[in-house]
């Protein structure tokens, strides 16, 4: 007798189960959902500020002196004369390709407002890496250019285009090395400088891997 044949088993895909639009676990699903897109986008946010912060930072990596720090007025003058003016050029290249009479491009705008902003920024205060500190520097000097965390180890100083011969410590930065109690008065005598100092003057090449990735990519 020949040996029955089993019968094959075929499985059936499942079906996907459809909820209705007004339905709870519709609208259950709908939040998950929103919720997965809200954290996601926040996300590329976070990142895209962390590379943003990292590239800021990094100018100032780049403005490091070979040796020792830098006056209060050398500071300035890195911030005036390249930080302020790195994107000079390209806004040229956008007024000379504009024509008479036609309304500025969508970069043009763009680098307007950026220089506008920072210019503001620096006239009425800005937060910089204290470069004139030498127990800073030092650390600074070991930033490996992409954790933005441990610039949070660093002091930093409050300047200002309007009175460009003091400045006011604003974070006294996380390390233990910088974490000791200096008496107010000795630190406004310290950010108070009348040296005489020559003006340093670097050209925009020593920084140019970092100006290239400010702000992001323009349309």
């Amino acid at each position: 007798m020949a040996p029955s044949k089993t019968p094959k088993s075929t499985s059936r895909p499942k079906k996907e189960k459809v909820f209705h639009p007004d339905s709870r676990k519709a609208g259950q699903l709908s939040r998950v959902q929103l919720r997965k897109a809200k954290l996601a986008d926040a996300t590329s946010k976070r990142t895209k500020k962390h590379s943003a912060q990292a590239d800021v930072y990094g100018f100032f990596y780049h403005a490091i002196p070979p040796e020792g720090t830098l006056s209060l007025e050398e500071l300035h003058s890195i911030i005036s004369n390249v930080w302020l003016t790195r994107h000079d050029d390209e806004l040229e290249q956008e007024r000379t390709a504009r024509r008479k009479g036609r309304p500025k491009s969508t970069k043009e705008l763009k680098l307007d407002e950026i220089k506008l902003r920072e210019s503001e920024r620096y006239r009425t205060g800005m937060d910089v890496p204290d470069l004139t500190h030498e127990a800073t520097v030092k650390l600074f000097r070991k930033w490996d250019q992409t954790e933005v965390a441990y610039i949070q180890l660093l002091r930093f100083i409050r300047i200002s285009s309007v009175d460009p011969t003091s400045a006011v410590i604003s974070k006294q930065g996380e390390h233990h090395s910088l974490k000791e109690s200096v008496p107010p008065q000795a630190i406004d005598e310290a950010m108070v400088t009348d040296r005489d100092d020559t003006l340093l003057i670097e050209p925009p090449s020593r920084f140019a891997s970092t100006m290239m990735m400010m702000d992001g990519p323009l349309p």
